[in-house]
């Protein structure tokens, strides 16, 4: 049942990005509920996986496949629609690649990401990466970047037919805050995404030591 919740929030996700390029202000707003249902079941799926009994290595290697399809998709679109700058989406995949290759080893060595057989054994580095409350953050972080750049960049909502006069001046005043709100997340964003990387490289120095043996 979660690793199903992780393909439908894939699923939601392309949809959602899809709309995005429609530049139909409507669709926009569908991409923005979208959006927020890919971020719920992103919370969802961990919690049904432990009262379902469900939790395996497997279940936690998908689940991070369903997190970094998710994530990349939506800074490589934002970074398309000109919301965000390029180099945005580099970092972001860069440290995916580099964490899950690490990750990977580790895993052949029989340890995960996260869980009771988490490879991050030193427990400042466990706090940063694998902890529940540095993953809520992060999660909740990604989660109000991904909102605020679809709305502050809703366009053409002018043409939005029907649209409420006072609705739309509304929009028009707080936009500039949006904008800026959403400008600062991205930054937060992409340092908590350095930041929680740093730990799993340093952890898997051991496995590669033992390779090397």
């Amino acid at each position: 049942m979660a690793n199903l919740l992780t393909i439908l929030r894939m699923i939601l996700a392309v949809i959602a990005i899809e709309f995005l390029f429609t530049g139909n202000p409507s669709l926009n707003i569908t991409a923005l509920i979208l959006t927020f249902l890919v971020i719920t079941l992103d919370g969802i799926d961990g919690v049904v996986a432990r009262i379902l009994k469900e939790e395996s290595k497997f279940g936690s290697v998908f689940d991070i496949i369903g997190d970094r399809v998710v994530e990349n998709l939506y800074w490589i679109a934002f970074a398309v629609i000109g919301t965000v700058d390029v180099w945005v989406p580099m970092v972001v995949v860069s440290r995916g690649i580099i964490t899950d290759g690490l990750r990977s080893i580790a895993l052949s060595k029989g340890y995960t990401a996260f869980g009771s057989s988490t490879m991050m054994q030193n427990k400042f580095c466990h706090f940063l990466t694998a902890s529940r409350f540095s993953r809520a953050v992060y999660g909740t972080a990604k989660a109000l970047v991904f909102l605020f750049l679809i709305a502050a960049y809703i366009p053409n909502l002018a043409y939005f037919n029907p649209v409420d006069e006072y609705a739309f001046s509304v929009y028009l005043s707080v936009k500039p805050y949006l904008i800026t709100i959403a400008d600062i997340l991205v930054y937060i964003t992409v340092a908590m995404c350095i930041i929680r990387g740093l730990p799993v490289i340093f952890e898997s120095k051991r496995f590669l030591t033992d390779d090397k043996n």
